[in-house]
């Protein structure tokens, strides 16, 4: 569980240095999902492969609480078990909306002890999702 995870994004982004030496461990695509949507809130489930965590099961929930239109903040929820092993977390960052994607930052609290870095798109149209992920050295 100490792995990094490295998950490829749907569309093309900033290589920033804080990716380089990060240890690739698998790719995640969660192309299942059930989006809700109110006037300010929208809300998602979705699932995935996300190599050593097993399968992934996510829950967001989207709100434009300054209503800026294009942006605004996200918190949610992951769950895996794999064997024994049951691993949960808590997910919450900013989203801008860029063409028909959602980018996701994200900074992430995983029951394992760790915590993580997140940057992903969304795609609510396409029901498809990916993110690269590195662990936060916080030690």
């Amino acid at each position: 569980m100490k792995k990094l995870i490295s998950l490829s994004l749907l569309a093309s982004s900033a290589n920033p240095s804080f990716w380089r030496g990060t240890e690739a461990a698998t790719i995640f695509d969660a192309t299942r999902s059930t989006p809700t949507y109110t006037s300010k809130r929208q809300t998602m489930f979705c699932f995935g492969e996300a190599g050593p965590y097993g399968r992934v099961y996510l829950s967001y929930d989207f709100t434009d609480k300054q209503d800026l239109g294009d942006r605004g903040e996200y918190t949610g929820h992951a769950w895996t078990q794999n064997g024994e092993d049951i691993v949960t977390a808590t997910l919450q960052g900013i989203y801008i909306k860029k063409g028909k994607l959602f980018r996701l930052y994200g900074l992430n609290t995983v029951s394992d002890g760790t915590s993580h870095y997140a940057i992903g798109d969304i795609d609510f149209v396409g029901k498809t999702m990916s993110f690269k992920v590195a662990h936060i050295q916080t030690d």
